[in-house]
């Protein structure tokens, strides 16, 4: 698929992988980004994607993204401030019998000494067998979602006073 750069001397193909599969780094994400296999997931394909930024592998994340099929890679002038530290996956689901799959991620990194983080649901695709990044679904967190039904402004109030909710707590929220 591409050839990759070479990686810092701090990630070698016996050593923990970047993507944080707690898998050493020349069985996890190098064969994918040497092009020796593809992505058998696309939650493989994120973390590949993870660690072609780590190591500056800039060439696969072009051909990895479906926005650049037919385009060449060219390659850009100096260097991206953001050091990328840690990838955690949330959730990945695969579409039943589909190619479409979701990867749900926060990537970590630093950038001029200051921690940030990329929360994002991305959708992958396979197209002619190989997966690709498709687009981003979702920036930040899932929205939150209350374990609890709403209560009803003509229903008892939680809190046990035995009034209704409109003439308790709610009536405080309001004013």
């Amino acid at each position: 698929m591409s050839t990759p750069t070479t990686p810092p001397a701090s990630v070698l193909p016996g050593q923990p992988c970047p993507c944080g599969s707690a898998q050493n780094y020349g069985l996890c994400c190098q064969p994918v980004l040497a092009g020796a296999q593809p992505a058998p997931t696309a939650e493989a394909l994120m973390r590949a994607r993870f660690t072609a930024h780590v190591v500056h592998d800039f060439r696969f994340l072009h051909h990895s993204d479906h926005s650049n099929a037919g385009h060449p890679y060219v390659e850009e002038a100096g260097e991206p401030s953001t050091v990328w530290t840690k990838l955690l996956i949330h959730a990945h689901e695969a579409g039943a019998a589909t190619d479409v799959a979701t990867v749900d991620f926060s990537a970590y990194g630093t950038d001029q000494g200051h921690e940030q983080v990329l929360h994002e649901k991305s959708e992958f695709r396979r197209v002619n067998g190989t997966w690709v990044y498709w687009k981003a679904l979702r920036l930040g967190p899932a929205p939150f979602k209350a374990d609890a039904p709403k209560v009803g402004r003509n229903e008892p109030c939680p809190c046990g006073s035995g009034k209704k909710f409109k003439h308790c707590c709610l009536a405080g929220v309001q004013s």
